[in-house]
């Protein structure tokens, strides 16, 4: 078959597209759902979902403790509808700082943007979707036209913004985040990066050139002479400070991946290689679905992580890995919180 653009040309998309809308669902916690955490997760991986709800209520959230909390996020939650569940915690003020796969932070600009999104099945034919011009993430169906319209937005932005050196990521998701709030009144309720930029929150990728929104910065620097490019080193050094600056620390890693150990591994710099020793992370909570005994569960458990300095050796009881969809524990714990 020749190589050709999804769907050009294309038939009627309304048979695949025909699902509901998937929204930001925000959650709001009840005493209710408190109770099942904490009398009916009791044991196996529920069990360590409700450890992990009390650590990050009772402990991560303590004013005495004074801690400062990291979110990762891999895999696809923004498709999913998990920002939300992102934006509550920058409400609340229960996040301090984001590191997310650039594919997270490109998919949460199509709700800024107002396009949809929607449910559709894992089992469809991959042939039949890709003729007729529909994107697939799992059981989430869109358009093609949603990828080239984000992109030409992308693209615009950075023509507009003057960006033209190298910048850290955090400053660049600030800006875009400006641009959407300008340009797009209101997106901050249906936008991670919007309400980021409106609370304040650093959002960091450990991967740009992974993702659709690297590849329009490349687009730009090659098509447009730019000069502008997404700095690791900042962003590295910028984390550090971040760590170096907390009372205590204290991580919810969604998934794993390059975010997490990107968060994690500021510890071992600090330590390492800037000679400052921090002493670990105080809390420690992942969600995940990898196993350790693959090698690929990205930093490891929290135990393999004290012996690179990533966690305190004192503070195992305050780590948790429970081995779960995110899609499905995320909102679960966060419903623990108190309103």
């Amino acid at each position: 078959m020749p190589h050709r653009a999804p769907g050009s040309p294309g038939k009627s998309r309304q048979p695949f597209l025909s699902g509901k809308p998937i929204r930001y669902y925000r959650p709001k916690g009840s005493q209710d759902i408190r109770q099942l955490i904490d009398e009916g997760f009791q044991a196996f991986n529920a069990g360590r979902l409700s450890e992990a709800a009390q650590i990050f209520a009772e402990k991560m959230l303590d004013p005495a403790s004074d801690t400062t909390i990291g979110l990762t996020m891999a895999g696809a939650l923004t498709p999913a509808g998990l920002g939300g569940c992102v934006i509550e915690l920058m409400d609340r003020g229960l996040v301090d700082f984001v590191i997310s796969t650039g594919a997270n932070l490109y998919h949460d600009l199509h709700y800024a943007l107002n396009f949809t999104l929607r449910r559709g099945s894992p089992f469809l034919n991959d042939v039949e979707l890709y003729e007729d011009g529909v994107i697939r993430i799992y059981d989430v169906l869109f358009p093609a036209t949603v990828l080239l319209e984000t992109d030409a937005y992308i693209r615009a932005f950075l023509e507009r913004s003057g960006l033209n050196e190298p910048i850290a990521s955090s400053e660049f998701h600030y800006r875009l985040g400006l641009d959407l709030l300008e340009r797009y009144p209101g997106c901050e309720e249906h936008s991670v990066v919007a309400r980021a930029a409106r609370a304040g929150v650093p959002v960091y990728t450990s991967s740009p050139g992974d993702s659709s929104i690297g590849m329009n910065v490349a687009y730009h620097e090659l098509m447009n002479g730019s000069r502008l490019m997404i700095d690791p080193n900042k962003d590295v050094n910028e984390i550090c400070a971040i760590v170096l600056a907390g009372r205590k620390n204290g991580c919810v890693i969604l998934g794993g991946g390059s975010p997490k150990n990107f968060y994690l591994q500021a510890q071992p710099t600090l330590w390492e290689v800037y000679g400052i020793p921090k002493g670990g992370n105080d809390f420690f909570i992942q969600i995940t679905t990898d196993q350790v005994v693959w090698g690929g569960l990205s930093g490891a458990t929290p135990a393999e992580a004290v012996s690179w300095g990533k966690v305190n050796p004192g503070v195992l009881p305050d780590t948790v890995v429970a081995y779960c969809d995110s899609t499905i524990a995320f909102a679960r714990e966060k419903l623990k919180v108190k309103t």
